[in-house]
């Protein structure tokens, strides 16, 4: 059907009220996980909206399947420094036998950790119901209406179910892609300077590994790759990660990178790229898939049993808040006195062809960077927080704290301070932080000031550094 207008006029129409909570948050994945379970189990009524049927975001949607900035590099000994709730989350996957031991990854100066999908669903389910928060899934989110200029009153939704309102009274933006925020108004940018973004990649999973054979295929298959470029053949990509799980038979791949037909990363918050761009990852898997298959030992007789159910997005919008954190922060290990807690994944830039990745002095430094609570406040308006990887950052900043360690710190600070500023009537800039970061480190968090050889953390105020 060939469209005739530009724009079509719907009917005007009342829209039921689903319920109202005293804390929203939007979207499932990292930091939605534990801002729900945090501002739950702080007594707060709090409804966690996902548009799948399962939580994880990325790690279960992508198929990512493993945990990255949990782990920092601090002086050569690499040790976790991502705590709280994330120990939980832990836990509970250790005691349902989904959980690896952490793994060396990138040239071993990092470690990451591998874990079952299926486990993580179940694992995320239990800890959010277990903190009375209520979870509605299969439900998209479509658009807000605010009760004053600086306040947001609704969340608007879709789902089998028809369209409805979520009122609240604060809300926490967890969509990854920042709809809320930019929905509420809140400034927001995409992309480098050259209006660049970064690479998504399609994930899958191959079974019927043998492991004996197999060996360490995870060096193998990069040496292959170099080899048969060297031979003329093209990949998507190089960097190419590929990884046993749980059970040895069974590997996640990560080595497609998927771009527009002009060469431009595709966009996760354009649907006809990402529709472009679901049909040419899934190519790539199958393409890499049976290089894999045909040269490597201890893969003839394996097959692909997943390809992700969604394309992994790595950035799209990058919401602008109080402080705005840098590549510089990332690499130079940034102290930052109102600190929520750290990250010490490296910047992972995948730009055209290739991953590049950026550490910070390895053994000289303490290899994290404290993260400010700055960065989760947005600006103009005052019930609201964006935490994950839509929190604010600026484009190389993000390759470094979008993944899933510095997203938990941001989910279960958010959550947090979602209930002292609904305890004290006050905007989120206006929250007690010293009593935030007490309330943190009396659940577990990691701060990033007990490390004694932590550089010293600059005496300013809220709004600057």
């Amino acid at each position: 059907m060939t469209a005739t207008t530009s724009a079509i006029v719907e009917p005007g129409r009342n829209t039921p009220v689903f319920g109202e909570y005293e804390v929203v948050v939007l979207g499932g994945g990292p930091a939605g996980i534990t801002a729900a379970i945090a501002a739950g189990r702080a007594g707060r009524s709090t409804i966690l909206v996902e548009r799948y049927g399962f939580l994880g975001g990325a790690g279960t949607a992508a198929g990512l399947s493993t945990f990255c900035g949990l782990h920092a590099n601090v002086h050569g000994d690499i040790r976790q420094v991502v705590h709280g709730i994330a120990d939980d989350i832990l836990a509970r996957l250790e005691h349902m036998g989904g959980l690896n031991e952490a793994h060396l990854s990138f040239a071993n100066k990092i470690k990451a950790q591998a874990y079952d999908i299926s486990a993580y669903k179940i694992a995320a389910d239990e800890l959010l119901v277990g903190a009375g928060v209520k979870v509605l899934f299969h439900v998209f989110a479509v658009g807000a209406l605010k009760r004053s200029e600086h306040e947001i009153d609704t969340l608007l939704i879709e789902s089998k179910s028809g369209r409805a309102a979520i009122r609240g009274r604060m809300f926490i933006d967890c969509s990854g892609d920042g709809d809320l925020a930019a929905w509420a108004g809140v400034p927001y940018a995409i992309g480098d300077d050259a209006g660049n973004m970064i690479y998504p990649t399609t994930m899958f999973r191959i079974n019927g590994v043998d492991p004996l054979k197999a060996g360490r295929a995870w060096e193998t298959i990069p040496k292959l790759m170099d080899e048969a470029e060297r031979q003329g053949r093209r990949f998507p990509r190089k960097g190419a990660i590929v990884r046993p799980q749980k059970n040895p038979i069974e590997w996640r791949a990560n080595l497609t990178q998927v771009k527009n037909p002009d060469g431009s990363a595709v966009s996760g918050i354009d649907v006809e790229q990402m529709s472009y761009g679901e049909i040419e990852g899934r190519r790539q898997c199958w393409e890499v898939f049976e290089f894999i298959r045909s040269t490597t030992p201890g893969f003839d007789r394996a097959y692909i049993v997943e390809i992700a159910p969604q394309l992994g997005i790595r950035a799209t919008r990058r919401v602008l808040g109080e402080y705005v954190l840098s590549e510089s922060d990332i690499l130079e290990c940034a102290g930052f006195p109102d600190s929520i807690g750290v990250n010490g994944w490296p910047v992972e830039a995948h730009i055209a062809g290739n991953v590049s990745i950026k550490f910070p002095k390895i053994p000289e430094s303490r290899g994290y960077n404290q993260m400010p609570y700055r960065m989760i406040v947005p600006r103009g308006i005052d019930n609201l927080f964006v935490a994950g990887r839509c929190a604010s950052m600026t484009h190389d900043g993000q390759s470094s704290a979008r993944v899933t360690g510095p997203c938990y710190v941001m989910g279960q600070a958010a959550g947090t301070a979602a209930d002292m500023a609904l305890a004290s009537g006050v905007a989120p800039r206006a929250i007690d932080v010293p009593g935030l970061q007490q309330r943190l480190a009396a659940a577990g968090a990691f701060l990033g000031v007990a490390d004694a050889s932590a550089s010293a953390v600059p005496a300013v105020g809220l709004s600057g550094r």
